[in-house]
């Protein structure tokens, strides 16, 4: 007899914001169908990436839009029989109005100091993430680094390579990028002046209403005159402290990452990224504290 194993895909955050005096509060909702107290979270849509699940469940049951900052891990446990997998992010409250939940999926949500947030939680598995919060600490700021979308190889290509463009696999990766990082609240958006690069990110920039600012400094060409040339700009883009995107390539984007962490190490960073891949680097007061690893989209 086959046993075929299931498993629900889910997502949430530990959804924070400050007081007036600065301490942390925790959101914590009620869900009268399982009577207990929990983090916002909820399974997986169709084609939905886990931090887009996040966010919009983050919405639904607290009527919060957030900002998202470093992936603080995930809880398995027993849904009649069936395994659920849920991974959390920490996420700030924006001061946006808030909206109202659905009272017959959320009936209380509750906004407590860690301690009490940890006393009042239902399950173990969300204290040890509520304990994985701390570590990070709240407000970050994220640098995204994306390797641009699938282009034509350069053996279909005839012309310059920097105008090499988007294959069409690309070019739907690219038109799907904003469920994923709309999250992160990006404020800026950096290209390198390769024809891949920008068109990899104008339809983000054009959803998200911002100006590309395309640069050299984060080319190829350059990069094989100047290797420290992208990492320098980098560094100047985490002086600023605004969230922002910055698309490049392989090799640049994991030399960049290296220079900038120096002796650290970090789970989620591997050798390089595939076509539509990025790294978030979350980091407060220019120190880098977490790295998170975003696939390409699926298409």
């Amino acid at each position: 007899m086959e046993v075929i194993n299931e498993t629900i895909s889910a997502a949430g955050a530990v959804l924070y914001r400050l007081d007036p005096t600065g301490e942390i509060l925790i959101a914590l909702i009620h869900r009268p169908r399982y009577d207990d107290w929990s983090f916002p979270k909820g399974k997986l849509e169709d084609g939905e990436s886990h931090i887009a699940c996040a966010f919009r469940e983050v919405l639904e049951e607290t009527g919060v839009t957030a900002n998202f900052g470093p992936e603080l891990g995930q809880t398995t446990y027993d849904v009649d029989g069936i395994s659920k997998v849920v991974r959390y992010w920490a996420a700030e409250a924006s001061t946006a109005p808030y909206g109202q939940p659905n009272p017959t999926e959320v009936d209380a949500v509750e906004w407590l100091p860690i301690a009490e947030a940890q006393a009042k939680l239902s399950r173990d598995a969300d204290r040890l993430i509520l304990d994985v919060f701390k570590v990070f600490g709240p407000v970050t700021a994220p640098l995204i680094l994306l390797r641009h979308g699938k282009a034509l190889s350069p053996h279909e290509w005839s012309g310059d390579d920097g105008d090499r463009p988007l294959d069409s696999l690309g070019q739907r990766q690219a038109k799907r990028l904003l469920p994923s990082y709309l999250p992160y609240h990006v404020e800026e958006i950096h290209s390198s002046d390769a024809m891949r690069c920008i068109e990899t990110v104008e339809p983000l920039a054009r959803a998200l209403k911002i100006n590309i600012v395309i640069s050299e400094e984060l080319g190829e060409y350059r990069h094989f005159s100047n290797k420290d040339s992208a990492f320098e700009y980098a560094q100047d883009v985490i002086e600023n402290g605004n969230a922002t995107l910055i698309c490049s390539h392989n090799p640049i984007l994991p030399m960049v990452v290296r220079k900038l962490i120096g002796k650290k190490t970090f789970k989620e960073l591997d050798a390089r990224l595939n076509p539509g891949e990025s790294w978030i680097l979350h980091h407060r007061e220019g120190e880098i504290i977490a790295i998170d690893w975003m696939p390409a989209p699926t298409v």
